[in-house]
This record gives C-alpha cells, structure tokens and sequence, in this order.
C-alpha cells in the first residue's frame, strides 16, 4: 500500500472519530442560549440607558459624536468643556459603573474583600485621570 494513502486515510479516521466524540457531546441546548439571550438583551439595554446618561452629562446630541470627538482626540473633559457639559457627573457615573462591576467580581468570588476594597479606593483618581487624558496621546 501506498505510503502517501495510508496516512491519508490515517488522518481522515482520526479526524472523523474525534469529530464525532464532540458533535455527540455537543455544548449547545436550547436552555442556555435562551437564558444567554435574554441575559444579552438586559445588558444592552442596560448599556444604553448608560451611554444615554453620558451623553447627558456630556451635553452631546448622539454618540456619534461623542465617538467622532474621542477619535478626534479630544478627552471627555475636552467634550464636555466644549458642550458646556457636567464633567463631574460623568466621573460619578464611571465611578458607580466600575464600582458594580467590582461588587459583580466580589460575590463571584474572582477578587478578594481585600482587592475588592483597595481597588474600590483608586476608582475616583483613576476616573478622573482617564477623563483627562486623549487616547490618542497614548
């Protein structure tokens, strides 16, 4: 026999048999991509009534035009500045939005009390920071 066709043949048998060990073991039901669903939709929605909240503390029409001044170069203190916005309300608005993810990671378990806390203390320095700076000048 041919050389060339046994391992051909060897590698199509190998391939056909753990093919058929994942499809018959298959990740994908109805239940978790339903649940997955409608967990994608309360979080968009979620998401936003956030960027609607920013774009208020902005003062800005769209966010197409928050997009189009970011890649501009300008900061959100910039924006906001510029459109007589509330740039402290946007500081609270990130502080509050990382401050849930942070309790979201505590009672999962993926960050200790104590990282939870220290992280907890520099949110409003590291929001305040970023909302100075140009991500362009990165």
């Amino acid at each position: 026999m041919n050389m060339k066709r046994v391992i051909i043949v060897g590698t199509m048998i190998v391939t056909m048999s753990f093919a058929g060990t994942a499809w018959s073991k298959s990740a994908i039901t109805p239940i978790p991509l339903a649940k997955w669903s409608i967990i994608s939709m309360n979080a968009t929605e979620q998401r936003e009534q956030n960027e609607d909240a920013l774009l208020r503390a902005l003062n800005q029409t769209s966010d197409v035009a928050l997009v189009r001044d970011l890649y501009a170069g300008k900061s959100l203190r910039m924006i906001a500045e510029a459109n007589d916005g509330d740039i402290d309300a946007v500081i609270e608005l990130q502080v509050a939005e990382l401050n849930k993810q942070l309790d979201e990671r505590l009672a999962n378990g993926s960050i200790s009390l104590e990282q939870h806390t220290a992280q907890q203390a520099e949110l409003t320095s590291l929001v305040t920071e970023s909302v100075n700076t140009s991500y362009l000048s990165i």
